[in-house]
């Protein structure tokens, strides 16, 4: 096995998206990155706007976004309702190792998409299908923010630092693609996998179901070495949770092997941390190789 095989393991794999917005072209990104020679599909410009400006909305809400996940793969418009469409796409698809969707099952079927007919029509292409939830809640509408509220990952009335959900997916739907394309070399039979956004938010949401991220649990706030603290000058993050980061956290500090998750332990060293500013707490991170990262102060 060649270096460029173990870095590239998709090389020489042909694939076809058709999924929009984030989770299709970030997975579709990832793709690339391991060697598969990719093509996307979009619809065609929206009414009003340029004749070649991009068919993917991603493109209204951040074009710097929709360039980074785009780089290095060819696009083409087709109306896939009209006949013209649909025969250049299928063009496109019998040179194809896999087809990725992101549309609801009954949109692919209006489509003549859907693996039945796929299989039909190209019995050694397979299918990725990005959707929502599972079964019947496949045709059920949702995005990143309604998926993390589903699983319990929206606390507040804050939005999440980022788009977990979407970004969740891509890996996952990424990670079905290498499966898909493992299954054919082994078997020669293309396989459909369906990648569903609540079920990667499922997934990340398993720390706090377990009980590690809930305000009692190890890595929730219960333990001293693992919080975010004030700071002279700011704030810091502070991950010291195995038994010798934690003991050098509190040799820092000035204080006795401690209990950390007793209260005194949390006083002891939010006094402490509050004394120092960023700069020193870097240099007393460098030095004691301790887990921490210093922050701005948070803002109001």
């Amino acid at each position: 096995m060649t270096t460029a095989s173990v870095r590239r393991p998709l090389r020489g794999t042909r694939i076809l998206s058709l999924a929009l917005n984030l989770p299709g072209p970030a997975a579709l990104m990832r793709l690339r990155a391991m060697g598969a020679r990719c093509l996307k599909v979009e619809p065609p410009a929206p009414k009003g706007g340029a004749a070649d400006a991009p068919g993917d909305p991603m493109a209204q809400y951040s074009p710097a976004a929709y360039a980074a996940l785009h780089e290095g793969i060819p696009r083409r418009q087709l109306d896939l309702k009209s006949e013209r469409g649909q025969a250049a796409l299928h063009r496109e698809l019998a040179r194809c190792d896999l087809l990725l969707t992101s549309f609801r099952p009954s949109a692919l079927a209006k489509l003549g998409l859907d693996w039945k007919a796929l299989q039909r029509r190209h019995p050694a292409l397979s299918l990725v299908s990005i959707v929502g939830g599972t079964g019947p809640l496949a045709e059920r509408p949702g995005h990143d923010l309604t998926y993390l509220a589903e699983a319990g990952l929206v606390p507040g009335l804050d939005l999440p630092a980022t788009l977990f959900a979407d970004m969740g997916g891509a890996l996952l739907a990424s990670e079905a693609v290498l499966g898909a394309v493992l299954a054919y070399k082994s078997s020669g039979k293309a396989s459909c996998r369906q990648v569903a956004l609540s079920g990667a938010t499922a997934w990340l949401a398993l720390p706090r179901d377990w009980g590690l991220t809930l305000p009692g649990g190890w890595v929730g706030g219960a333990h001293a070495g693992y919080r975010v603290y004030p700071c002279k000058d700011g704030r810091v993050a502070v991950a010291a949770l195995e038994p010798h980061f934690a003991a050098a956290l509190c040799a820092a500090a000035g204080l006795p092997a401690s209990d950390m998750r007793a209260p005194a332990t949390h006083e002891a060293l939010a006094g402490f941390l509050a004394s120092r500013t960023r700069r020193q707490l870097e240099r007393l991170a460098s030095e004691r190789d301790l887990p921490l990262h210093t922050l701005p102060s948070a803002a109001r």
